[in-house]
């Protein structure tokens, strides 16, 4: 069942492959031992959860913006709850996911390509065309911002894919505009701090189905990897994702009920010139249960260069980061496997 060459016809999905009732994975989807997951050891880092309903209170906003810098600066990653969006809205979102992803098997390869430029596609890795190792997901990824350009290109099958998803896509584009904010604000800038290039940004959505493994020890749900953005918002149905910590232990990040994940990303790490970190992440499968996320990369425009806020740049704090766009964050995934290196370790400059 392994996919040889690059045609769609001869790629199977992890989810294809779970049907299957397969009792062991491909030798594609197999990590190296050095790479696989090995048991949790306790540890002592605590993810912390924030309250946004604090922000309708001027006596607690600056306690929330406290916690939030303390978040980002030595965790990078906080749960939200309390943010606005209505349980309705993710469940309908996560259902019509689901839904998409129980499609015969045809109708979803409608989608497929292995261009990491196409607005929307289909797929199960980061980079089919050149990861040596592929992830145990199906995806389906469209850009949403702003929604009225994109819409029209996303999934019309189920039929209120659109709809519901659209909601969704729409509230968590406002909580993303609120978190930025409040993350300017963390860093000393003015809480409008760019704000005409974040509203005339991008958003790309990922849908993920991570499949039942037979053999979840051998293979991860997705490798390793920070985001190329600013922030990225997570919407959950169980525990699977992983953070690494400043002593590059593994993190899991629990299931809270209600919660959206927030993690900041490689456009923060440079903006902040290094104050945040960005933060590495991994997506661990199991033997007994599907796991679906929704997750929202909230970027600047295409070919919008951005780099270190020059409020953030002194003699004592020296610009750390060469500028980049979105557009040279998607070549290099297209011409590199981004297991072997970061994109952002290709923009950090040599210190004095």
């Amino acid at each position: 069942m392994e996919r040889k060459g690059n045609s769609a016809s001869s790629f199977t999905s992890a989810v294809s492959l779970d049907q299957l009732g397969m009792s062991s994975i491909p030798q594609r989807y197999v990590l190296p031992p050095s790479q696989r997951t090995s048991p949790c050891v306790p540890i002592s880092t605590t993810l912390p959860i924030i309250d946004l309903s604090t922000l309708r209170h001027q006596s607690l906003i600056s306690r929330t913006i406290n916690e939030i810098r303390i978040a980002c600066k030595e965790v990078g990653f906080f749960q939200v709850v309390n943010h606005g969006i209505d349980q309705s809205v993710m469940d309908e979102a996560l259902e019509v996911a689901t839904e998409f992803f129980n499609l015969p098997n045809d109708e979803k390869m409608r989608l497929f390509s292995e261009d990491v430029h196409k607005p929307v596609k289909y797929g199960t890795s980061l980079n089919q065309a050149r990861d040596e190792v592929y992830c145990w997901r199906d995806f389906i990824k469209h850009y949403s911002h702003p929604i009225s350009d994109w819409i029209h290109m996303w999934p019309s099958n189920p039929s209120n894919y659109r709809k519901k998803m659209g909601k969704y896509v729409e509230a968590v584009q406002v909580l993303q505009n609120l978190l930025l904010e409040i993350i300017f604000q963390s860093l000393g800038l003015n809480r409008s701090y760019l704000h005409e290039e974040i509203n005339g940004g991008s958003q790309t959505l990922a849908v993920n189905c991570y499949p039942a493994c037979p053999q979840p020890g051998l293979t991860l749900g997705i490798h390793p990897h920070s985001d190329y953005g600013s922030i990225t918002v997570l919407l959950q149905t169980r525990s699977g994702l992983e953070s690494k910590d400043k002593n590059n232990n593994w993190v899991p990040v629990p299931l809270v009920e209600g919660a959206l994940v927030v993690q900041l990303g490689d456009q923060m790490e440079v903006m902040s010139n290094g104050q945040y970190k960005s933060v590495i992440h991994r997506a661990t499968v199991n033997g007994d249960e599907k796991r679906f996320s929704i997750v929202s990369l909230h970027s600047f425009a295409m070919d919008r260069k951005m780099g270190p806020a020059l409020e953030l740049v002194d003699d004592q704090h020296p610009k750390s980061y060469k500028e980049f766009c979105f557009r040279e964050f998607l070549d290099f995934i297209s011409s590199y496997d981004i297991a072997k290196g970061r994109f952002l370790d290709t923009l950090k400059m040599n210190k004095p």
